[in-house]
């Protein structure tokens, strides 16, 4: 193939070239290493002076003219890829946005941070504890020895010994099965008058059901002074429900047995035309409770609650079934 014929079809290639790659693939063929006009230039060794000089030229004009139809066509091609991106990517700001997909808060969630707003208006503090107790915490300081039978009420997750701590050994660590303990943890390191709630995680070696979780979440409630009285409780229990469940509300108290307060009692709520429903566990602090932590139960008296943030959550939202709470099921906690 001549020079001339070189020219002509590298041009028609070139004119009809529909991609950078596919312009890259032709510059290679005809200019590239061993290729069409190369192949001219490495032949020019083998001809005369004067035949070399002249195919020589010749052969670098047709190099310089199918560079140039190169270099113009990259600018073609470059250029119409830059105006499809700009078609692409434009924006038209008069165009109605897209909705965006944002996560929210877990229906439990909802519900602590409103009852902690109510408890904090009316003067507590919020106080956090360990999830993983002391056997001393969570059973010897609350009045519930070694070997009482009360301890049957609470089916405990033990940690195996090679799990404790080994400056500790001589203690039994628990997964807490009720929030009571920060009542000690508290008291120990607080003087009275003191007014606290403490929201978090329990847990309980049980068979779950709809209204059984293996965990779930607590509000403890303590208040200490001189002269606390079971009708103190009786008042901020009612406003605070009155507050949670925005409506009318009467509820009573029967009495019942905890380790830790002396006397108990149960509380029943009943909402405008509906039954009776059992709320929470409360009393009045037992003596031992504030000898354990420190205090003098002559000098002071108080009361203690403890409600269920689940039990609170199903009655707001009517759901029947605890273990929905811990499912994951996006179509249930979408709706939230």
């Amino acid at each position: 193939m001549n020079l001339k014929e070189i020219k002509i079809k590298a041009k028609n290639e070139i004119v009809k070239a529909r991609s950078l790659k596919e312009l890259n693939e032709i510059y290679k063929k005809y200019l590239g290493k061993k290729r069409e006009i190369t192949r001219i230039f490495s032949s020019l060794k083998k001809l005369s002076e004067g035949e070399r000089k002249k195919l020589g030229k010749e052969a670098n004009l047709v190099k310089r003219e199918v560079e140039e139809m190169i270099k113009e066509k990259s600018k073609q091609l470059q250029e119409k890829l830059r105006k499809q991106k700009i078609e692409k990517e434009k924006i038209d700001v008069t165009r109605p946005g897209k909705k965006l997909e944002v996560g929210h808060l877990h229906p439990l969630t909802h519900v602590q941070r409103e009852v902690l707003e109510i408890f904090q208006s009316m003067g507590f503090s919020v106080v956090l504890g360990p999830e993983l107790e002391t056997e001393w915490y969570n059973f010897d300081a609350l009045n519930i020895p070694k070997d009482h039978p009360a301890r049957d009420m609470w089916d405990t997750f033990w940690l195996q010994p090679e799990s404790q701590m080994s400056n500790v050994k001589s203690q039994k660590f628990l997964l807490r099965t009720h929030t009571s303990p920060v009542q000690i943890r508290y008291m120990e390191k607080h003087n009275p008058p003191l007014r606290i709630v403490v929201p978090g995680r329990c847990f309980r070696h049980e068979a779950t059901d709809a209204s059984h979780e293996i965990q779930f979440y607590q509000l403890e409630g303590l208040m200490v002074d001189e002269n606390v009285s079971a009708a103190n409780f009786r008042a901020v229990i009612e406003e605070f429900l009155r507050r949670f469940f925005k409506t009318p509300i009467e509820i009573r108290l029967r009495p019942s047995y905890f380790p830790f307060t002396e006397p108990s009692f149960e509380v029943d709520v009943r909402r405008e035309k509906e039954k009776w429903i059992e709320m929470m566990g409360a009393g009045m602090v037992h003596p031992k409770v504030f000898e354990a932590a420190g205090l003098n139960p002559k000098e002071w008296q108080g009361f203690a609650f403890g409600v269920g943030l689940d039990r609170l959550a199903m009655l707001r939202y009517k759901i029947n079934d605890i273990r929905l709470f811990y499912s994951g099921d996006l179509r249930f906690l979408n709706q939230f």
